[in-house]
């Protein structure tokens, strides 16, 4: 079997037994389980959910996304191999943690297979928790440009690009268009305010006002968390981006949860320590795949510029990159991971086979 036929580019056509159509985002898909497979599995796995909880399965693929568009390369390339397995292990290591050191729980109940996990269904906090450690990307494009206030936070005067800020800061924005909220413009991604979720608490699915300390409180623990783990195998965690949500427990608690992803490649950026401190960054994260995208086309403004992106897409489409370019790719996110885990990423021989025979023998959920 080649190579590219080990990357899992198409993850939203497995026959995994379901009610409801599968949800396919950039990089994972969603299969919603039957209410009876979900109660089945809550009672023969022991899962400290109520016995009524939907569970889905979530599937990782090998995708890469960058610049809202999917890329692919040469000689069938679809995707990064090892990326899934990648990110899975890492927000797996750090979901770990989180829970060891009594911060929160996250979405995951099972994880059977390194590209698989097995979820509750949580009700989503609508907010990009975004946290900064570093003035880099597009806080220091807007910086330069003499923007000094971030969503509602006064930045300090004669700061320098890639600098360590004064303090970590919390610079949210909207999940997806959230509309009817004074001062909150009407589009996906757009930075808002302490004051904005304040004021607006319901309408970003916090159940009480005194949840957001508690929001602010985990984000700030898990940046923290990572942070020190990191600095420990030599990398900066310079920014990253979590998500929340509301699950119940067995006993119907309420309790706010890490959800998504968290402190991977894909969701932070990371740097190697000692290059930075000789003056260079040396990427650890995606970041590096959005400088090869940039430096390989002759117009990066396509990549750049929201109004090209009829343009943008059919560079994305109509051009296969380099097999060199996606496998040095692999070798970012691997690495990372390893460095994270202390051990080895292995490649599925043949992902989609191997997905389907455990979630068929082990959870009967194929059909």
């Amino acid at each position: 079997m080649s190579l590219a036929d080990k990357v899992l580019a198409v993850n939203n056509d497995l026959p995994i037994r379901s009610d409801q159509p599968v949800h396919s985002g950039k990089v994972r898909s969603v299969y919603w389980l039957t209410e009876s497979d979900s109660r089945r599995l809550i009672a023969d796995k022991g899962y400290d959910v109520a016995a009524d909880a939907p569970l889905a399965i979530m599937v990782i693929s090998d995708r890469i996304s960058a610049f809202d568009c999917i890329w692919h390369a040469e000689g069938g390339m679809n995707g990064v191999p090892g990326k899934g397995a990648a990110l899975n292990a890492i927000s797996n290591h750090w979901f770990k943690l989180f829970k060891e050191q009594g911060l929160a729980d996250s979405h995951i109940l099972d994880i059977p297979h390194p590209l698989v996990w097995i979820v509750q269904k949580a009700r989503p906090v609508m907010i990009e928790a975004i946290c900064r450690q570093y003035i880099t990307g597009s806080m220091w494009r807007a910086y330069e440009k003499g923007e000094r206030d971030f969503c509602g936070i006064e930045i300090a005067n004669e700061l320098k690009k890639d600098q360590k800020l004064p303090e970590l800061l919390i610079t949210p924005s909207t999940k997806g268009i959230l509309e009817g909220i004074p001062g909150v413009a009407a589009v996906d991604d757009v930075n808002i305010t302490r004051q904005n979720i304040e004021q607006n608490f319901a309408a970003f699915n916090f159940t009480k006002v005194q949840d957001i300390a508690l929001y602010e409180k985990l984000l700030k623990e898990g940046f923290n968390v990572i942070s020190d783990e990191l600095a420990k195998i030599g990398q900066i965690f310079v920014d990253t981006k979590f998500e929340f949500g509301y699950v119940n427990d067995k006993a119907g608690n309420e309790k706010l949860i890490y959800m998504d992803e968290v402190g991977t490649p894909d969701s932070s950026r990371i740097w190697d320590a000692a290059e930075f401190q000789k003056g260079n960054i040396v990427e650890n994260s995606k970041e590096d795949f959005r400088q090869l995208l940039l430096n390989h086309f002759p117009d990066p403004d396509i990549l750049l510029n929201k109004d090209r992106m009829v343009e943008r897409t059919a560079l994305a489409t109509n051009n296969a990159l380099p097999a060199e370019v996606l496998m040095k790719i692999s070798a970012t996110y691997t690495g990372i991971a390893e460095k994270i885990i202390g051990h080895k990423i292995i490649l599925s021989e043949n992902p989609k086979a191997e997905i389907i025979e455990i979630l068929d023998q082990q959870y009967g959920l194929i059909d």
